[in-house]
Order: C-alpha cells, then sequence, then structure tokens
C-alpha cells in the first residue's frame, strides 16, 4: 500500500500573481505565458498554480548569457528566439495587394 503525503510534505503552490510579483512583471504576462504553454505550471480549479520548482524553470527559460559563453540547450527555450539577419542580406520588399472587396477600376 502507497504511503500517504501528509500536509507538510505537500508543495507550496503559488499564485500568478505572486510570481508575477517575484519576476517584477504583471500578472497578465505570466497568465499568458501559462496559456499559451510557454512555461511550466498547474492547472487547478481556482486557476494557474506554480511550484517552486516551476518557477526555478521559469528563470531559467528567461535567463539571457553573453554570447561568448552560451551553453544554451533548446530546452532553455533558445530554439524559440527569432534569429535576425546577417548584415548584407538583401531586403525584399514587399508590396501590398488590393483588398478583395475592393471594385475594380479601370
Amino acid at each position: 500500500m502507497a504511503s500517504r503525503q501528509t500536509l507538510h510534505e505537500l508543495p507550496q503552490l503559488y499564485s500568478a500573481a505572486d510570481v508575477a510579483t517575484a519576476l517584477g512583471c504583471s500578472e497578465w504576462w505570466v497568465k499568458e505565458q501559462a496559456r499559451r504553454r510557454r512555461i511550466p505550471f498547474i492547472k487547478s480549479g481556482s486557476g494557474y498554480r506554480f511550484t517552486k520548482e516551476h518557477v526555478q524553470e521559469i528563470l531559467n527559460i528567461l535567463e539571457e548569457r553573453p554570447q561568448g559563453t552560451s551553453n544554451q540547450s533548446p530546452e532553455n527555450g533558445a530554439a524559440r528566439r527569432r534569429v535576425r539577419p546577417q548584415a548584407g542580406t538583401p531586403v525584399v520588399q514587399l508590396r501590398a495587394r488590393r483588398p478583395r472587396r475592393a471594385k475594380n477600376v479601370a
């Protein structure tokens, strides 16, 4: 028979507002990142909840390192960042199409 965890052994859960205060951002931002599955969370009946381990992982995801000492892996979120084109890359000029509902003017 599996042993039951007592109340003292259960992980403490933090609200999105608590995490936002710790990160120095808005509660909306934390909820939006969780909704888009960009940060780890627990979804409970009362909303998004976070453990200490979740907050530490969020900090690791958001961490920026100097370019010379980068040892980031795709798990750290490095693969999701956009890469800027190199200088000297030709720029393609885009032209807007005429709206579909526009009348043909001759």
